[in-house]
Parts: C-alpha cells; structure tokens; sequence
C-alpha cells in the first residue's frame, strides 16, 4: 500500500509541529450487510482487526523511546538524553477496538566500540526481521547523517523487507522551513537507498502532534489477525526488569562520559512484604547498581552517601508510580571490572 507523502502548511507560525499535516489516507474495509425489523437490508461497515509487530529504530537519542511509551500511553521505556540508553528490546502493547499492535523499543544502531554494543545491534538487526513494519526516526532538528544512511542501507539489505514509515520525530523543534528540508531529504532516500515510504509522518510526542495519525500508519499495514496478548496487558516484560531499569534511569541523570555506558543495574530480590496488612502492603526490592571501576564506585555514592540517597530516592517514586504499591528499596554499588566486553559477565547479565 503506496500512501501520500504530502505535508501542506496551514498556519505559518514559527516552530509549531501543527504548520504541517498528512494528506492522502487509505485502508480496507470490510462490509457487512444484514437485515434490521424492517425489508430494507443495513448496510454496516466495518475494519477487519489488525494485530502484528512493529519497531522504532534509529541511531542512538532519536526519540524512540519517548515515542514508544507516548504510543503505549504509559512509561514502560527508559528515556534519557545520553546516547544507547535502550539495552535489550522491549515489547509495549496499544490496544485499540480496531487492532492490537506491538511495539518493540530498540537499541539504537551504532558503531560498537564493545562486546555489549556488538551484541545490541544484533538485538536490532534480529528484530528488524521478525516485525511487519519498521518506523525509522529521523529527528527533525538534525540534518540526515551518515548514521541515518547507514541504517537506512541496512534496512534495504534485508532479505524479507518489512513496511517501512518514515518518523520525523521532534517536529517541535524545527521551523517550517526546517521541516520542509527535512521532509525532502527523508523521501529522497527512497532514491539514493532503493527503498520505499509507505508513509513520511513528523510527530512531536510533547505536543502529541500526529502520534494518532502515525498509530493509524502503523496498523493499516498490519495483517488481519486476532489478538496476540490479552486486554488491558501493556508490556510483557518482567516487574523485576522494568524495576531495574527504572533504577538505572535515575543513575544516569547527572552522569557525564563514559559513566553512562558503564552502569547496569540488577534486582537481587523483590517482593511484598510478610506480616504487612492487606491495605497497607510494601514492597521490598534489593538492587545492585553495577560500574565498572571503583573511581566510577565513588562517583555514584557521592559526598557521604547523597548521591546514592538521590538515585534511589528519584528511583523509588517511579517504581510507586509504575506498580501502585509503597516501595522500600535497598541499593548497593559494585564493581564489576569491564563487564561490558566480558563475554560471561554479559551473559551472566542477561545480555
């Protein structure tokens, strides 16, 4: 399905995501015809129900993550700004009457430098070939790089090519000007990549400019299918995971040069509490934060302990937030020496 690549300004007004709008929309319906109280038959149309898989990629800090938990309508992907925060891919279901659509956060693709970033990109490169569309993110307030092409490439190589649709994330951040550039350099890449757009959509997660117009993108090209997970499910990832990353979220704030890659977090134990009253449950969760060298030991545990006190403080209210119960967490810093090029302790780590 070829749908249009037009975007039409409407307002003229200076760094507003709403200067541009989709035109041209198609999807199949299905017809059903039956018979009310009367002879006159009723015609009623109606959309097969979609489901499938689809996955945001990009370079390192294009947007997927804030874009995948806007789409799922709750935050189940770390965001932050330093680059290669996403380390395994993460599975968010939206749920809608007419479909019901997986959405797989991604690493993002880039040049390793380690053992775990080998192994990311293999994360990346496994799911490009098991998902039916894949949204590639092209920040809007960054001109199309090297690391874009190379990505682009890599997708165009693929033996069995799923769906593609170009995101221009970000959209608030660039001017009309700089968006029609932008949009340009995005449909010319079906030249010079051999590829093709079923759709080009800028979006803007914090205005939520067009985030219901790519939802719709993504399901036309679905399959017909039932669902594949049960309503009201967001996630299928382990409490225990999104607990850890929640935790490695608020260690990265704050953290500059190569602390940010350096640090993993594992849950060591978690559970509610014994001999709690029903209404007034707490759940108990030990947690390893994990870098590399004892210097890095020292920057996380701060002037007598506040550093670690503010971590596991940001921590514990977005694990309240996300599981609904009082929470005390327990965290320790280790060092764990070059874990990220040691192929048994990134195993061990589940990587």
């Amino acid at each position: 399905m070829t749908r249009s690549h037009r975007y039409v300004s409407q307002h003229g007004r200076q760094n507003d995501p709403r200067d541009w709008s989709l035109e041209g929309s198609s999807r199949s319906t299905a017809v059903k015809t039956f018979t009310g109280s009367g002879s006159t038959p009723v015609t009623e149309t109606q959309a097969p129900f979609r489901s499938g898989f689809a996955c945001l990629v990009g370079r390192p800090n294009a947007g997927k993550s804030t874009l995948t938990n806007a789409l799922v309508g709750q935050k189940i992907v770390i965001a932050s700004s330093k680059p290669q925060t996403t380390r395994h891919a993460v599975r968010g279901i939206v749920h809608r009457p007419d479909a019901q659509l997986v959405l797989i956060d991604t690493p993002g693709l880039h040049k390793p430098r380690t053992l775990l970033g080998e192994r990311l990109n293999d994360v990346v490169r496994t799911t490009w070939s098991e998902v039916d569309v894949v949204g590639v993110c092209l920040p809007a307030n960054e001109r199309i790089g090297p690391g874009d092409r190379y990505l682009v490439g890599e997708l165009a190589a693929l033996p069995r090519k799923p769906s593609l649709i170009a995101i221009a994330t970000k959209s608030d951040l660039a001017s009309p000007d700089r968006m029609a550039e932008h949009l340009g350099g995005i449909a010319a890449l079906e030249a010079t990549d051999d590829i093709t757009w079923a759709d080009i959509i800028p979006v803007s997660v914090p205005q939520r400019f067009q985030l219901d117009v790519l939802s719709d993108a993504v399901v036309d090209l679905l399959p017909v299918g039932p669902p594949l997970y049960p309503e009201g499910e967001i996630t299928d990832e382990p409490e225990e995971t999104l607990v850890a990353e929640l935790i490695r979220e608020a260690a990265l704030e704050g953290v500059h040069e190569e602390l940010p890659h350096s640090i993993m977090v594992t849950v060591e134990e978690m559970g509610l509490r014994d001999e709690r009253p029903a209404d007034k449950p707490l759940l108990d969760v030990y947690a390893s934060l994990i870098v590399e060298r004892d210097s890095q030991k020292g920057i996380m545990i701060g002037r007598r302990g506040t550093r670690l006190q503010e971590i596991g403080a940001a921590a514990r209210h977005q694990i309240e937030a996300l599981l609904g119960t009082p929470v005390y967490l327990d965290l320790r810093v280790k060092v764990l020496k070059e874990w990220q090029r040691d192929p048994k302790h990134l195993n061990r780590l589940g990587f």
